[in-house]
């Protein structure tokens, strides 16, 4: 079974280049794309900078999902907050938020859900999702995703259980993958380049797989429109569920 995942630092939908708080502009990049899952990272709540909105709830309705989750992590001056969301066209079981701050660093963390997919065969299988933001450097992102492998129920998952991992990695030399995710099991295609939007030097953003799903295409979002939605571009991936 195919299944389409987008992964998406918002930016609180203020765009990068223009600064202007344009949900409108999200809605579009991601309808464009019809996906199934959707991973953002950015995402606001009660912020006056985004009128009050509550994002998940704003873009969840916008988009037609009815099951999302939201946890939110770093507090904005002035009141609100904002963190991690996942929404998706299958049923969220349940979620939970983990925990990734270092000390001294900016607060992170990753979201975690588990969705019931139903197969063509009439048959339902459970695929782990984790939305990840990590950390600005190297040594931050490696205490990150060691805490993260060693999180609950990620390190008593059979091998075989499909999960995938995706978010704002702030991968900016292309080594999580052979130096961290490998050796835990996870594959992924080649990096592709989603930072900064305008003109895309640095893959910030991945997704790895791991069990039994496959990683079958990854690619940036080409919409134009994507350029000034935020300072990231929506990575997309298409993935075949066992």
């Amino acid at each position: 079974m195919c299944i389409r995942i987008v992964s998406y630092n918002i930016h609180k939908c203020i765009g990068g280049v223009d600064r202007r708080y344009r949900p409108d502009r999200i809605v579009s990049v991601l309808q464009h794309h019809r996906p199934d899952i959707v991973l953002l990272q950015e995402v606001d709540a009660h912020a006056a900078r985004s009128r009050g909105d509550r994002q998940v709830d704003l873009l969840a309705d916008r988009l037609g999902f009815r099951h999302r989750s939201y946890f939110g992590t770093v507090a904005v001056r002035g009141g609100g907050e904002y963190g991690n969301a996942v929404l998706s066209r299958f049923p969220i079981l349940d979620s939970q938020k983990i925990d990734l701050t270092i000390a001294f660093k900016k607060p992170r963390s990753a979201l975690h859900v588990r969705l019931r997919v139903r197969l063509p065969s009439g048959h339902s299988r459970t695929l782990h999702v984790y939305n990840l933001h990590l950390g600005l450097s190297g040594f931050e992102r490696k205490l990150q995703l060691r805490r993260f492998f060693a999180s609950h129920p990620f390190n008593e998952l059979d091998a075989r259980a499909p999960i995938v991992v995706g978010g704002d990695l702030n991968d900016l030399w292309g080594t999580l993958g052979a130096k961290l995710f490998g050796p835990a099991g996870f594959r992924s295609g080649a990096p592709v380049a989603t930072f900064p939007a305008c003109a895309p030097l640095r893959a910030l953003d991945g997704f790895y797989a791991r069990g039994d799903v496959q990683l079958l295409r990854l690619n940036r979002s080409r919409l134009a429109l994507g350029r000034s939605a935020s300072d990231h571009l929506a990575l997309v991936a298409d993935l075949e569920l066992g």
